[in-house]
């Protein structure tokens, strides 16, 4: 299957918005040897991909709520089918299938952006004065000039890492300033992938089901780790888009939680009837510190006698005992 039509879609929307930015008049490689018609060009791809796909986000938000729903069910699950991985997972399928809920839907945002990655990191890759296809995909030969001289802090958009010697003589590029540049660009990629999972997963809390929070470790932590050896092979370009994508999906994410807060589940909601209202007492001290103080001996009370009904004659005690037998 020819992948021509994303490659196509991404280099129209790309010359689309560095046309609007040249158009204004946006500095080319005049400021700290940057080509910002070229930077906000692949900025505003990332906010043009995420408007395209914010119904799939909240979506997303959604199914999230949904799995965190089904979280009491999901664990009376585990704990009848104990033991019995099997059952267990076919029990959850059901439970999913009857709720109308998708394990993997907190996935699909970045599955459906794999493309857009894939085109742009192919038509970054065309950026070399070398080759001799400088028209593909509906570019003209000055953009294709215009868009292998841009650069970022010197560094060129299509350069890498993980670029040869070769290939930085081409664009002109001192190896140096580009490892650098990628360098940073690289560990903002990682941490920033980091943050956005961390934060739902904060938000949402971790899933009961094996399964789902499987997921979610893959999220936090296999995506960034893979990163760290993949990112050297990125052009600059790449990890631009990457990582506005990762702050924009930080503030989307935020803004969603905020205006549609996640339920409060029953661990979490604990009123003040379930809470033990008698705490024991903290001693103080040096040696007493962060123990529990013994609780306090109840002094022993005499049993109250009950006074004379009003009006009544009082009693003499003395009277009252029998007398003395004499011998």
């Amino acid at each position: 299957m020819s992948l021509d039509w994303i490659y196509f879609a991404i280099s129209w929307i790309l010359l689309t918005w560095h046309s609007a930015w040249d158009a204004i008049g946006v500095p080319v490689n005049a400021v700290i040897g940057t080509n910002f018609a070229w930077i906000l060009a692949i900025v505003f791809l990332v906010v043009t991909v995420r408007v395209i796909l914010f119904p799939v986000f909240v979506k997303q938000i959604k199914s999230q709520r949904a799995m965190q729903a089904l979280q009491p069910k999901v664990k009376e699950l585990q704990e009848k089918h104990k033991g019995d991985r099997e059952t267990l997972q076919k029990e959850m399928m059901e439970l999913y299938r009857k709720e109308k809920a998708n394990p993997l839907m907190g996935c699909l945002p970045m599955f459906l952006q794999i493309p857009v990655f894939l085109g742009l990191f192919h038509v970054l890759r065309r950026l070399d004065p070398a080759k001799q296809s400088k028209t593909l995909y509906g570019w003209t030969v000055d953009q294709f000039e215009s868009a292998s001289q841009a650069k970022l802090f010197t560094a060129p958009i299509a350069g890498k890492f993980g670029s040869t010697a070769d290939e930085l003589a081409r664009l002109g590029a001192n190896g140096t300033t580009v490892k650098v540049i990628a360098g940073i660009l690289v560990l903002i990629m990682i941490g920033t992938t980091y943050l956005t999972s961390r934060q739902m997963i904060l938000k949402t809390g971790w899933a009961e089901d094996p399964q789902q929070r499987m997921i979610q470790r893959l999220m936090l932590y296999g995506i960034p780790a893979s990163l760290l050896i993949s990112g050297a092979i990125f052009p600059i370009g790449v990890i631009i888009y990457w990582v506005t994508n990762n702050l924009f999906t930080l503030g989307q994410q935020q803004w969603v939680l905020r205006k549609f807060p996640p339920p409060v589940t029953a661990k979490k909601a604990a009123t003040p009837a379930t809470r033990n209202p008698v705490q024991p007492a903290k001693t103080g001290g040096l040696f007493g510190r962060g123990k529990s103080a013994p609780p306090a001996p109840v002094k022993a009370t005499a049993p109250k006698v009950a006074g004379p009904k009003p009006g009544a004659k009082p009693v003499n005690p003395k009277k009252s005992r029998p007398a003395k037998r004499q011998g």
